[in-house]
Order: structure tokens, then sequence, then C-alpha cells
């Protein structure tokens, strides 16, 4: 091996695989009476999954399944096994190839658990939304059991978790730095991020008879190997503090300046000139270079013990993510070196059709038939039109995961998809719940420039303000909604995904065409907090966007003639959050009279820039030095209580707590019965109704709820 490939080859263009003579199967298989009356005496490849199977392409073990089946391969299912011993690994005999593990749709620790680290008494993957169907940090525990029930066979690993894991990071559940998940589950493969490229060719050279752990020039994977080991004598290593330095951030260079390069021999009077290479010299050196370098972070024992390497590895690993530009990344794990490829190339729009167009039941295994599967009910009857999301919001997973390029689906295949949920979709009565992604209008969405895109280091194309190079044009958005409208049988297209409205207000004719015809009475959108210190951790947008959003959305409303409302999302107790702040997020709400049934506590989840700053209580979007900006972190679970208290001030019980903190901070102003006093002085009664009580805002013109006649006042909780 010499490099990673550069140019990555269509998943679609495969040889397939000798087993495609067995043609499609109506379920992917569950056992081995399901492989017997398919004519399978083995299956290639077994997917094992933390998740109900649910064959449809929101549920990844489905996606990928269906994937490697249409490139010829055959493929069984293990679901939610039994991980106390071996014997469900055994159920459908060995894999010809490898298992593919992976813990499911989401991260296990965050599946089974809230943000106050109790465990949850439902999971919404699961039949009849049972818990305890899979184990703490899945991931590894199924690794090791497929190692137990057929030593020797590869064992290759992937999902969210082991995303998001694939490197030294902080646990929140267990509140220490664990090693790389590739250490606990002794995989030989990892993959990262939405895997189709990188499963297609692992699965083809598998068949070919290559083992997994000899695969090592694959974008988006990662493995362990012996330390110092290089792909060939070629490849140099650069220390992680050199390309960013625990320091001051200084600005990046632009990688279009024109540098000097070695001229032929045309000297004369012994004088040599200088030749500057031309922007495609330029840009293809560079690259060449970068494909050939390693940057090596600190070691594992290093950042577990130090905040400050733990911040500049955070930052040195997002920093290398495009894949436009990424180098590989190598960390030390004991006597061991963690290497990670750069990040896969996205999928084009010919690719994403061909992924969401294959032979999906969209439905349930018949073995769950009976049970309700809530997850499966949220997602039936929407279709997902696109992947990733350039807002680098430093709390969210998605960035990490899905990366910041948008990988969008053609009009043509998501009107198709929507006509198979009309025609095949029991239970449709005419309503598309969704048409959306991560985020809903990021839908082609991309750089004005693909050198720009392919050069750029930014975490985020939105903060501090949208760039200059993204393009922000909603047209296509619009004539998508307008062509899916316009489909014999739909009745009805709600937008449920979340919405970044800061882009939105650039297209007004957008947010016309969704208050008009997609906006079901109310509109959910995420400020997320009302101050600039905690949103300035966030790489939030100021309110000053949601105030212009808020004044078309009600414009548009008003001249479609339909009462609609907005329902902000906000987190509590992020890092960055004093109490100050909290108290004038409070104070918002009672001006704008919001009263949340349900609120979010910000969980730090693994590798996100915001779980960086809850653990070092450093800012890694700065400086990075031991002196560096310190940021606050609400670690205590009483002011994380006290936190959301204050989004839920019209709460009786949590009255006691607010006039305790209230006069801590000097501001018994706001006890009282007044409009401009956040709290009453005494508790109601007992046996009163408090919404009856003199002091309540249901007394005023505003009830602190919007009302709408015959409809149920909403949750405006964060989901």
């Amino acid at each position: 091996m010499t490099q990673v490939q550069a140019t990555p080859k269509p998943i679609f263009s495969y040889r397939k695989y000798w087993a495609e003579r067995f043609g499609l199967a109506p379920f992917l298989p569950m056992s081995r009476a399901e492989m017997d009356q398919l004519g399978w005496d083995s299956c290639d490849i077994i997917l094992v999954s933390g998740d109900a199977y649910i064959d449809h392409p929101s549920f990844g073990a489905a996606l990928i399944g269906r994937l490697l089946e249409a490139q010829g391969f055959r493929v069984g299912i293990i679901a939610q096994p039994d991980w106390h011993s071996a014997d469900d690994f055994r159920q459908l005999g060995k894999p010809n190839l490898f298992y593919g593990v992976t813990s499911g749709n989401m991260d296990s620790m965050i599946n089974r658990y809230t943000a106050d680290r109790k465990p949850r008494s439902d999971d919404a993957y699961t039949p009849h939304a049972a818990p305890n169907k899979r184990p703490d940090r899945a991931v590894g525990v199924y690794a090791q059991r497929c190692r137990e029930a057929y030593p020797g066979v590869g064992v290759l690993i992937g999902s969210i978790e082991a995303s998001l894991r694939r490197i030294a990071h902080f646990d929140y559940w267990s509140d220490k730095v664990r090693p790389s998940v590739l250490v606990a589950s002794k995989a030989d493969l990892l993959v990262f991020g939405n895997a189709e490229r990188a499963i297609v060719e692992i699965a083809h050279r598998a068949g070919r008879g290559e083992k997994l752990s000899e695969m090592r020039d694959i974008r988006g994977t990662a493995f362990m190997t012996q330390h110092g080991w290089r792909p060939d004598e070629d490849w140099q290593e650069l220390d992680s503090t050199t390309v960013d330095q625990p320091g001051a951030v200084d600005t990046h260079k632009n990688p279009y300046d024109m540098e000097p390069a070695a001229a032929p021999a045309t000297a004369q009077d012994g004088v040599q000139p200088i030749r500057f290479m031309n922007l495609q010299e330029r840009v293809a050196a560079r690259r060449d270079a970068r494909r050939r370098t390693v940057v090596r972070l600190p070691a594992f024992e290093a950042v577990a013990f130090d905040p400050v390497l733990y911040a500049h590895a955070s930052r040195t690993l997002h920093l290398e993510s495009n894949p436009g530009n990424a180098r590989a990344l190598v960390q030390l794990h004991g006597e061991r070196d963690v290497w990670l490829n750069p990040p896969p190339i996205p999928l084009s729009t010919e690719e994403m059709d061909y992924v969401y167009g294959l032979h999906y039941a969209r439905n349930p295994h018949p073995a769950y038939e009976g049970a309700r599967i809530p997850a499966w009910e949220m997602i039936r009857f929407s279709v997902n039109i696109m992947r990733g999301c350039f807002g680098g919001c430093s709390f969210c997973s998605i960035t990490e995961h899905e990366g910041r390029i948008i990988q969008s689906r053609s009009h043509e295949s998501i009107l198709h998809e929507i006509e198979e949920i009309r025609d095949k979709t029991e239970g449709f009565t005419g309503h598309i719940t969704d048409l959306g992604g991560p985020t809903a209008n990021m839908y082609r969405l991309a750089c004005k420039d693909k050198k720009i895109e392919t050069s750029c280091r930014r975490l985020s194309c939105v903060y501090p303000d949208i760039c200059e190079n993204l393009n922000t044009d909603h047209s296509s958005l619009i004539e998508l909604y307008r062509k899916a409208r316009a489909l014999p049988g739909v009745k009805k297209i709600s937008i449920g995904s979340g919405l970044r409205y800061d882009l939105a207000v650039r297209s007004p004719e957008y947010i016309k065409e969704l208050v008009t015809h997609h906006v079901g009475g109310y509109l959910k959108i995420a400020p997320e907090h009302t101050e600039e210190g905690p949103l300035s951790k966030m790489m939030k947008p100021g309110m000053g966007a949601y105030e212009k959003f808020k004044e078309l959305f009600e414009r548009f409303s008003h001249q479609a003639g339909k009462e609609q409302y907005l329902i902000p999302y906000f987190i509590a107790a992020h890092p960055g959050t004093t109490d100050e702040d909290m108290l004038n997020l409070a104070l918002w709400l009672k001006r704008h009279n919001f009263r949340l049934d349900q609120v979010q506590a910000f969980v730090p989840t693994p590798m996100a820039l915001a779980t960086t700053m809850w653990h070092t209580g450093r800012n890694p979007l700065k400086k990075l030095a031991r002196s560096s900006e310190k940021v606050d972190v609400v670690r205590d679970a009483y002011r994380r209580k006290l936190h959301k208290a204050f989004l839920r001030y019209h709460d009786p019980n949590n009255w006691p707590m607010l006039r305790e903190a209230l006069v801590a901070m000097g501001r018994e102003d706001l006890i009282g019965y007044g409009k401009q006093q956040l709290i009453p002085t005494r508790q109601p009664a007992e046996g009163r109704n408090e919404r009856n009580a003199r002091f309540n805002p249901a007394h005023t013109k505003h009830t602190g709820e919007p009302r709408v006649p015959g409809r149920k006042p909403p949750s405006k909780g964060r989901r």
C-alpha cells in the first residue's frame, strides 16, 4: 500500500459478487429457517445491531444490509441479541467474510441513560419500547461476543457509536477519558461517518480473499497497528503541535498563495531564476504532500490526564475533518497506535439515489408482527432528502459523524419514494410527515467554489457569520416542495426536521412557501439560548436572526390566513452558561409568554467540541495555552437542576429553588406578583389550582401559551 485513494470509485460500479444469483430477499434473514427458504447454506456477511430490524433506509443496519445485498452478498441480521453469552451470535452460523457490528442508530449510552445519568424507562428502537435490550457501550460488547462465537472471523465495527469513539474521548457516563473503541472491541477495522463507500470496498476485497486486518488504505476507516507503522517509507509524521499549536489561533494562510518552486536548469551567468507555481501546480503539490502525511495526536495516556492536551487533540481532529484536505491521524494507546485514515469522500447525488432506491420492504421484520416500535412510527411516512450539516454546533454530533458537506438526493428519487410510501405503506392517509434530514433547509446548499471547499478549514460555514462563499439559494428546495404537493394522493406535507432560521431569512420566498403550505400550526426551531456567552460556546447565531425569522413567519402566516406559532428549543446547563444567563433567558421566556413543558439539559456526547469544554473547562475554539480562556461548566447536580428550573419558571415545584437562587443573586426584585417579576412570593395553598391563582399569567390577556381553538396546547420542550 502507498496511500489512501484520492479518487473514489462509484459504489454502483463494482462487479457483483457471485452470490447475486440468489436474488433479493423479501427481508434480510434473521433465522436459519429464513436462510433455508432463500436457499442459502450460509451468510457472507452478518450484521449485528442494537436496534430492532426495520427494513427502511432510515435505519442503518437495513441501509447497509440492502446495499451489500445489491452488491451480490448474502447478508443476515442479528438484531438485539442476548449479549450475556455468544449463543445468539451463532444463530445464523459462521459468516463467510465478516461480522459487521453496530450499536444501532444511537450511541448506546445516550439511548440507555438520561442527561442526569439515570436509566431510561423505554427504548424507541425496541418492540413495545422495552428497555434493557442492549448493553452499555454495545459496539465493544457485541464485537467481543462475535470473536467468542467464531474465533478468527473478521470483525468490522461502525455506526455513530464507533464513529464518535474512534479516538480517545471523554465519556460522560464514567466521567473519565476512555481509549478508542478499537481497544475494547479488538475489532479488525472501524468505519466512521456515513460508511457506504468504505463498506462496499471492504466487502469486495474480503470477497477476493483479503483479510480485514490487511486493509489499511481505505478512507473513512481506523485500525490499530504497531507503534511507528507507516504505509511506506515516503510517509512523514508531523507532531500535532506543529499543525495547530496549543496557543493563540493564528489566521490560516491562503492555500492559493503563490509559492516559489524549483525551476529547470536555465540559469545564465550563474544565476538561477525563480519560477512560481501556478494555481494547479500549487494545489496538486499541496495535496500530494498531505496525502503522505500523518499527524500524531498526543497519546491517550497524555490526554487522559492533561486537559490542555485533550483540548488540543480535540481541536486538531476537527480541523482535520474536511475530506478535501484532511490528513491521516495517529494516536498512541499503550504500545500500539490507533491510525485514522482521512474521512470518506461524500456520496454524489447519483450514489445517494442509488442507496435510497434499493429494495426496501419499508416495514419492520415479520418477527415483530403486532409490536409497536416508536422509532418506526415516527418516520414511517417521512422522507430523508439529504445528509450532513455545515452548522458546526459545538454540542451536536451530526457534523462529527456525517460531515459538513451536504449530500442531496435528486428530485426524481425523492418523489419516487413518496410514491412508494403512498402505494405500499399500510395506513398512509395522504400525509407525508417530513421532507428533511439533519437540517430541513440545507438541501443542495454548498460552497460556491469547489476549490475553496476542498481547502477550507473552518469549523462552521455559518458561524460567526454565514460564509460569503456559501450558496444559500433555496430555490431547488422550493421547487421540490411544489412537485411533492402536486403528486396524486398526497394531501399534506409537513416539515418536521429542524430548521436553520439564519439561512432561511436569506430566502424570504422559502419562508413564505414553508408557512403557507407546510406548517401545521406550530413550527419548532432551535435558538438554544438568548445570551451571547452560551451562544458563542454553542457556535449559534444571536437572537437577531430569530427575531427576523419570527417577523417573516408571522407576516406570511397572516397573509395565508393562518394562526401559527413558533416553538423554540433551549438547552440548559451548556458549557459557558452562567446562572445570570439562565435568569435572563427565563425573563425572555416570560416576556414572550412561553411556558415550556419539557426542557433539555446539555449531554456531553463523545467527541463534540462542547464536551471538550465540559471536560477540560477550556474553549477549544480559541486559545489552548494553559492560561487560555476558561469556560464556566455546569457540572454539579444542583446547578444543572437550577438551570432547568429557570426554563420552567412557571412550575410551582421550582419556585422554592428559584427564590433561593434569586436571593443569592441579589435579585429579590424578581420575586412578587407583578408582571415584571418572575415568580410569586408564596407557594399556592395546598390543593389550590395553580392555574386559577391570581398571580398566574392565565389571568392576563395572554395566557402564557399560544392557543388554537379545538387544539390541545403543544409541548414546547426540546425533543
